[in-house]
Parts: C-alpha cells; structure tokens; sequence
C-alpha cells in the first residue's frame, strides 16, 4: 500500500519503520523543522527531561548512546530520534516544514486525498494514498487560557504563553515569572528559570503527588512504578491474575504499600512543612498524569527563590503605575511580566474532514477508537501514539505493528458493536478513575503494559511467561519486545 503518516515523533517514525519492513510505500509528514514530536526543538523549554529513565524510554531496537544520563534531555531525545531516523534510513521518506492542511476520503476508490503546505517553499501539494496513519501527537495543540485583561497586558509589554513556547533563558532574564500549573512542565520551568528571573511564583489550581527520582535518596523511582507490579498497584479495567488479589483479599497489602511510599515522598520533599500536601492519597498520582519531582524545585521552594500559591488561578492580568501584574483567586496582585501556562493541550485533527471527525469523536469530544487505534467502521484509517502512558515509545511500536497486521490481514477485528461495547466501556472506565481528566480518551497512563498486551494478544503473539515474570520485578527493558517485530514478519514471510 501506499501510506500517509502525519507526524515524525515516536508513532510517525517508528510506524514508518516498521510499515516500510513490510513492504509499504510510506511519506511521513512534519510541520516542523525537525523529526522529534514532542522533543523537536521548536517546543522543547528550558529544563526539559524524560521522566522515564533512558533505559526504558528506547524504542525496543534502538538503544540510547551509553554516554546518555540517566534522565536525558529534551535535546538529547530529540538528537536520538533522528539518529532513529537515519539509521533505519528513513530520512527519504520524511518531508519536514510540511503540514497537513486537509484530507478527504473517497468512498468510489477507497482512497485518501491529503493536501499539504510547505512553510519554506510555500508549495501547496495534493496526493492520493491507500491509508492514512494519524500520528500527530495527542499533545499537538497548546492550551493557554483567554485571561481578562490579557490584550492590555500585552500591549503594557507582558507575555502569555505556553511551556512549549518558551525557549530560552534570556526570555525570563530580570523578569517576574509567574507559571501557571502544578504538573512536570510548570514545575520544570519554575525550577529552571528562578535564578534568572526577578521573581518566580507558580500559581497551582491543585497539588498532586510527584515522584522523586530516587525514593529516600537511593532507590531509582523506575523499581516502583516501571515494572508490571509497579503498575498492578492501580487498578485496571479488568482484573487477572495476581492482580485479583492485590485488588480483593490482598487490597491491605496494596494500601500498606502505597502508604508506605507516600510517607517517604512526604518526607523526603518535606511537603507538610512548606505547606505543599496534596490533600488526597498517593494512589490519585494514576488519575491524569504521572509527575517526576523536578530537582530542586522544593529546595528553592523552601528557600524563596519559588513561591507556590495552592488552590488558586489567575483571574484577571492588568496594568498599573507599577507595571504589568496578575490579579490571583485568592486576593492577591503579583507583578508578573510573563506569564507561562503549563494547562495543557488540546487534543485535535483539524486536517481531518468534520464527517470523518464525527466518526471518530463522540459529543464530548473523546476519541472512540478501538484498542486506542482504530475508529469502528471508518476505512483506511488508524491512529498511533494517542495513548499517553509511561512506555509511550513502546505503545507507539507495538501499535505500528497491529497496523501492519491489520492491513496485512492477519488481525481480525471484532463485529462494529462489540468493538463500540469496548470503546464505550473504556471511556467510562477512564472517567471514573480520572476524575474526567483522560485527555479526551487518550490518557490510559499508568497502564502502558496492559495496553501493550492487549495489542500483542489480538496479533496472537503474547509475551513469554519467563518475560512477563521478570516485568513484574524489575524495571520494563524495551529489548523484550524487539521479537515480536521478527515474529511478524516471519509471519508474513517477509525478509527485513
């Protein structure tokens, strides 16, 4: 087949590999300068790291450079998916500065049409493919709140922007920060711009547990949350196995655990003294987003250099014979000359038709799709990467591989309604636990390995039971999944 991929992160890039393996005619397309999706230079700010350790955060044939940190950069990440991209060389088949603007699918010759935009040659492009692959990220879209206020604001020489559209440190230099948002970004950029900046206040709406990266100081946050028991703590759609037990007879055991560890993290970060407790149990750390604590962000907490307000917003930005400033929830006025809003994304396809998107949304705006892939009864059509988690890459990998399978014909589908029965139970699922904070159906974090088995289960290539074992006590090595590329293929008769 000949096949679109929108986006070159992790899903565009690693679906490229594995669709061209099969013998497929691939052109991937990327607005940006750069291949790297969330890590490209163009969205990357200062201070930004993985949370995953290098170890797990590889595609599962790829390893990072063994000079790498353990928690590699923004730049670093971007730096090893193009080296992906190069060593599997698929540089041939990426068009960079090149946006997707529309799409349209023609049911008399089961073919889409995708019209792009060069940014640097200002060509606009029509071309036919067999099958559409959306990988553009469930990040894809900044969300920065309208303010009152906010166009005097402006014109007073004010700022308001988003975590990803900060980029340097001489933007901050002399001025008073205020960052908006509790989770990694806000913290991360707090953290790195405090010294620079006149002053820096993060205005958090609620205060959610965060990991730090050593537990006491020496134990490596990935022996806790990156293994299979890690993700069992928290319970998942249906319960197998062990599972049943730690969530039934063995629910004691469970809570101790995780009681156990929200006392080390209180401590450690000392967050009843500096008034930073998240008023819920440590378990809520599943509901939306799983956040690292950024180093040294409670030592300047502590000593002034950052300041938090809990339990408040901005509601209005002004102007005054002082300067610009931000009026907060609570009563207070801060001068604040940039504001940088780590609130989000917003989780869209505008290139894809309005007829298409009503297939493939519901009313609220959730993404039905099957096994987060696929939605029910729409052609040649598939999403990867909308399944935010902490082994992402490896959701992103496996998932090329299910297409391939699916386009191959080897992987059957259910009937539409039961696929739907599925969705539907999903969704609720992830409302419930998230408190309505999934990402429009797209947020399944911590269950990255559940997703992953499920994926590989439907291929009918489940992983060994010495393997799975091993998962459920030490930290996921990507490594372990690096067969089922062969199997497949083998599969299929292909020589790669």
């Amino acid at each position: 087949m000949n096949i679109a991929i929108v986006g070159a992160g992790f899903a565009g890039l690693s679906t490229a590999k594995v669709l061209r393996a099969f013998g497929h005619q691939v052109t991937v397309f990327e607005k940006e300068f750069d291949v790297g999706g969330v890590w490209s230079a163009t969205r990357r700010y200062p201070g930004l790291t993985t949370q995953n350790v290098r170890s797990t955060y590889a595609l599962s044939d790829f390893p990072y450079p063994r000079e790498y940190p353990e928690w590699p950069s923004g730049e670093q990440v971007q730096i090893y998916l193009a080296n992906y991209a190069r060593h599997f060389s698929l540089d041939a088949y990426i068009h960079l500065n090149t946006e997707v603007t529309k799409t349209h699918f023609d049911d008399a010759t089961a073919q889409w049409t995708v019209e792009t935009f060069n940014t640097d040659t200002r060509a606009q492009v029509v071309q036919s493919f067999d099958y559409l692959v959306v990988c553009n990220g469930i990040f894809s879209q900044p969300m920065v709140p309208n303010y009152a206020g906010s166009s005097e604001f402006i014109a007073a020489g004010g700022r308001v922007c988003h975590t990803s559209q900060l980029h340097d440190y001489s933007e901050v230099k002399g001025k008073h920060v205020l960052v908006v948002g509790y989770g990694k970004s806000s913290c991360d950029v707090a953290q790195a711009v405090c010294e620079q900046a006149a002053s820096t206040h993060v205005v958090a709406r609620s205060l959610i547990w965060k990991v730090p990266k050593k537990l006491m100081n020496v134990l490596n946050f990935k022996f806790l949350l990156l293994t299979r028991m890690g993700e069992a703590l928290f319970k998942y759609i249906h319960l197998k196995g062990f599972e049943k037990f730690l969530h039934g007879r063995g629910q004691p055991i469970r809570n101790s655990m995780l009681g156990q560890v929200q006392w080390v993290v209180s401590r450690q970060c000392r967050l009843k003294e500096l008034d930073l407790h998240p008023p819920t149990p440590f378990e809520t750390i599943a509901r939306s987003t799983v956040s690292l604590v950024t180093d040294g962000f409670y030592e300047n907490v502590a000593a002034g250099r950052i300041k938090v307000t809990k339990n408040a917003e901005i509601k209005e930005l002004g102007v005054d014979a002082d300067g610009t400033h931000a009026k907060l929830s609570t009563g207070q006025t801060v001068p604040a000359n940039l504001v940088v809003c780590g609130t989000g994304w917003h989780q869209s396809v505008p290139f894809l038709p309005n007829c298409i998107i009503a297939q493939v949304t519901d009313r609220d705006g959730n993404f039905r799709l099957y096994r987060s892939m696929v939605p029910v009864n729409v052609p040649g059509l598939a999403f990867n990467g909308y399944n935010s988690s902490f082994f992402s890459q490896l959701n992103c990998e496996i998932g090329a591989l299910w297409i391939a399978d699916l386009i191959g014909g080897g992987l059957a589908l259910p009937a539409a309604a039961e696929q739907n029965k599925t969705i539907t139970e999903r969704l609720a699922w992830m409302h419930e636990r998230t408190d309505g904070k999934h990402s429009k159906g797209t947020n399944i974090i911590p269950f990255s390995l559940h997703h992953i088995d499920e994926l590989l289960q439907d291929m009918q290539m489940p992983l060994k039971a010495i393997t799975r074992f091993k998962q459920w006590l030490l930290p996921t090595n990507p490594g372990d999944y690096a067969p089922a590329m062969r199997t497949l293929l083998a599969r299929y008769a292909v020589s790669k």
